[in-house]
């Protein structure tokens, strides 16, 4: 039986650098065998963690209970063998659409029991891509903050999850129009012609790996 692999995109662009990223991962993945699958976020209507603790009763089926776009998705996530997420950078951490999604998809399976924390049934591979304009120098110290979830992930899911960085990202279709003082544009030019094709293979490649 073939797995299924599912990217989900946090970034409100369709079809911008994050996007681009999650169908390389999807090729790779397609091409080792595997089904896919890409979830836009920004098309549904959801919110965060409501702090309702229905997922915490002790009788409970330790699921999100609340009733939105958001809740079917949580059902695929749940059922895949390979989950991708995908998220640009905004102020040193995750996007809130994003963000909010990880609250929902975590929280329930994280129960308050120090031997058995997690509920999950079985392990899940899952991956992190993460895009943004700042240069790897400029990241590189607090590069290990960005996602504090990374851990509950390990924690939960049993696997470790994979990480991938897309630094200094073209953001605007013309740098003309748009403030970008502090952005070196030549570098921002050379960096999508020379290292962003070269982390279109390494997301083909997590994709692969992900489907085996």
């Amino acid at each position: 039986m073939s797995k299924k692999i599912i990217a989900v995109n946090g970034s409100p662009r369709k079809n911008g650098n994050t996007a681009t990223l999650l169908n390389k991962v999807l090729e790779g993945a397609k091409s080792a065998g595997a089904e896919v699958e890409f979830i836009q976020l920004s098309e549904l209507n959801y919110k965060g963690c409501m702090s309702c603790f229905a997922c915490k009763v002790i009788t409970g089926k330790h699921r999100c209970a609340w009733q939105d776009d958001l809740k079917p998705v949580l059902e695929k996530l749940e059922k895949a063998d390979g989950v991708i997420f995908g998220s640009p950078i905004y102020f040193m951490r995750l996007d809130a659409i994003m963000t909010g999604c990880l609250e929902r998809f975590l929280f329930p399976y994280y129960i308050y029991n120090a031997e058995t924390p997690s509920v999950f049934p079985g392990k899940l591979k899952t991956a992190f891509i993460y895009t943004m304009n700042a240069t790897e120098k400029f990241i590189a110290p607090v590069r290990d903050r960005l996602n504090p979830l990374e851990k509950f992930m390990k924690m939960i899911f049993g696997i470790e999850p994979e990480v991938l960085y897309s630094y200094n990202t073209w953001q605007y279709p013309d740098y003309n129009k748009y403030e970008h003082d502090i952005f070196n544009v030549e570098d921002k030019a050379r960096q999508k012609k020379e290292q962003f094709p070269k982390d279109c293979e390494k997301a083909f490649e997590l994709g692969k790996k992900m489907a085996q």
